[in-house]
């Protein structure tokens, strides 16, 4: 298992080049390897041991019995969940079947899924990583020419800074369609972590939703009167109905009661995950709340650029964000968080040089015009 463990090394490439954020990186970094990681888990539990072992008569071969538990579901009783332990009932939720009718009878045919579903959830979980890498095209790398290091000559230096500044000058007020892609993917990462959260409700008959909550309230009520939820939506035993010829030809009905040590494992894992989405989530909300307040508001982009990158004059950051548009914003502020601090800060103030000298010259030709 260890060495499955070390494979998960070659997605964990932390780049120096940031092109989004820190909460849309929790999304396809941290979030897909723990969701990888989980789902190795799970595989390596169900072929490395028995994930099911059911108590049966001994004309029924084991192999053949906890196989076909594991392949055709099992069940418990809901009713029976209620009951006490030890007097009423050997574990909650199993009890004499023919005492019940078929609906209050629990199926459970998820957990040869889980592997697979925690997969697709960490595929999930990369698409909008994926979007914005290909909408994104390597804009960033392309306009740092190495300038994070500030190493270089200052023949190089000098060269380098004015193709940033002849970038910027020329393409200014054209970055809005690609910042808004950008915008765009981290409210998909907010609509991923809601409906997976919904993916997830479905996948376990409805009883995901609450589950934290459930876990939280089972953890402060009374010893007598709880029923915990995660043996409701994860039970350690359950119970399983076998039909096979006898020897005069007619059917048999074996029922088996069946341990799955494999939920000890998937309980804590859904458990963690519904409170990791649920942070996600709420981070994303804020973050896409965040977005908005961008874009409608030019004093709160002069703001976060002051507060971000000090060494620019405030007059500067307030004549940039005043003569250009959201798109431009979001392009130097990537380009501040990738750049050396001195040499941002003099592409910046050139920047607003050029711009208020453009502007002071429009205003004296209006002038003389009149």
């Amino acid at each position: 298992m260890l060495d499955i463990f070390r494979g998960l090394k070659s997605l964990i490439k932390i780049s120096h080049i940031h092109i989004d954020s820190a909460v849309f990186r929790l999304h396809y970094s941290l979030t897909v390897i723990l969701l990888i990681a989980f789902s190795l888990i799970v595989t390596t539990r169900q072929y490395v041991g028995n994930p099911i072992d059911c108590i049966h008569s001994k004309d029924l071969p084991e192999d053949v019995l906890n196989t076909y538990c594991w392949i055709h579901s099992t069940y418990t009783i809901t009713a029976a969940y209620r009951k006490r332990e030890g007097l009423e009932v050997p574990f909650p939720g199993v009890d004499n079947s023919k005492s019940y009718s078929e609906t209050e009878r629990k199926e459970y045919k998820y957990y040869q899924w889980v592997c697979f579903m925690l997969f697709l959830q960490a595929i999930l979980f990369y698409t909008p990583r994926w979007l914005w890498k290909g909408w994104e095209g390597g804009k960033i790398h392309a306009l740092m020419m190495d300038l994070d290091i500030g190493l270089c000559s200052e023949v190089e230096k000098k060269q380098k800074k004015k193709m940033l500044l002849d970038y910027l000058w020329e393409n200014l007020r054209f970055h809005n369609w690609w910042a808004y892609r950008y915008y765009l993917c981290e409210v998909l990462a907010l609509l991923n972590v809601i409906g997976q959260m919904f993916l997830m409700n479905r996948f376990f008959d409805g009883a995901f939703l609450t589950f934290g909550i459930d876990v939280l309230r089972f953890l402060e009520s009374d010893q007598e009167d709880r029923v915990d939820p995660m043996i409701y939506v994860f039970p350690r035993m359950t119970k399983c109905t076998f039909y096979k010829y006898g020897v005069s030809g007619e059917v048999e009905r074996h029922d088996a009661v069946c341990i799955l040590p494999l939920n000890v494992v998937n309980e804590k894992i859904y458990v963690f995950l519904w409170f990791w989405f649920l942070f996600l989530g709420v981070l994303s909300f804020f973050t896409v709340l965040y977005r908005i307040l961008i874009i409608f508001s030019p004093r709160t982009r002069v703001y976060l650029l002051r507060m971000r990158f000090r060494l620019v004059r405030r007059d500067a950051v307030e004549t940039i964000v005043r003569r250009s548009k959201v798109g431009d914003w979001f392009l130097l502020y990537m380009l501040g968080e990738n750049l050396d601090t001195v040499i941002y800060r003099d592409v910046m103030h050139e920047l607003a040089n050029k711009l208020a000298s453009r502007h002071h010259h429009g205003v004296k030709g209006e002038l003389q015009e009149a």
